[in-house]
């Protein structure tokens, strides 16, 4: 089975004549270890399709199931803890906490998940050096170059070891060289670490390193094909 399974899903915000379909009976299966990019234009159902797999919103009509579980079977309580724990979280403006160094920025996941103090920063400091910034951990965000932001945030995602990292335009906000480095890394995430994961872009280039790209249009799935690796 696999990892996750999107069935049928349709987003449609407003009611009436005014209402508008953002995503129209898309079905999309993910396995593990996977790297797949989303992209097409702008309103074109990119970010939805992300919120929905990432149990952030709630479709219309459809489902979807994270490793064995759907989502809309979950109370509110139990699909945080999922969120928590089974997927992780990329974005474009990175998110870090601009008083907290990097090590604690990377712990975050785990202590609000109740994890020890100690516990915790041991797992981020291990991940922080896995993405190559060991030297950085006392680092503040401020303190930090643009991809070394988004480095932290990707040992953020990846601290309560989750089977899913969504990232929603993770190279938007970065030079053409820290974006090749950051999509390279979130190719090991899927090679070496056997993480799904799901990447909207706008960068064809960067959609070169995943093995599948999907393209979306008016809310559907226009094209749906593997690619080859760089590198």
């Amino acid at each position: 089975m696999a990892l996750v399974q999107a069935e049928n899903l349709t987003k449609i915000y407003g009611k009436g004549e005014t209402a508008i379909t953002a995503l129209d009976h898309v079905s999309l299966s993910v396995e593990a270890g996977e790297f797949v990019a989303v992209m097409g234009p702008s309103g074109c159902g990119k970010s939805t399709l992300l919120h929905l797999l990432g149990g952030l919103d709630r479709p219309s009509e459809g489902r979807v199931v994270i490793d064995g579980s759907s989502l809309a079977d979950l109370s509110d309580d139990a699909l945080t803890k999922l969120r928590r724990r089974k997927i992780g979280f990329v974005f474009q403006f990175f998110n870090l906490l601009p008083v907290l160094s990097a090590l604690e920025n990377a712990a975050l996941p785990l202590t609000l998940d109740g994890v020890a103090d100690g516990a915790a920063k041991a797992r981020a400091g291990d991940w922080l050096v896995r993405v190559d910034l060991g030297s950085r951990l006392g680092s503040r965000p401020d303190q930090l170059s643009g991809g070394q932001q988004q480095r932290v945030a990707i040992a953020r995602a990846l601290v309560a070891q989750p089977s899913l990292i969504l990232a929603d335009e993770p190279t938007g906000n970065l030079d053409s060289r820290a974006s090749d480095e950051i999509a390279g890394l979130l190719r090991q995430v899927a090679d070496e670490w056997g993480r799904a994961v799901v990447m909207v872009t706008h960068d064809a280039h960067v959609a070169e390193y995943a093995d599948r790209k999907v393209v979306l249009h008016d809310g559907m799935i226009v094209e749906d094909n593997h690619r080859d690796k760089v590198g």
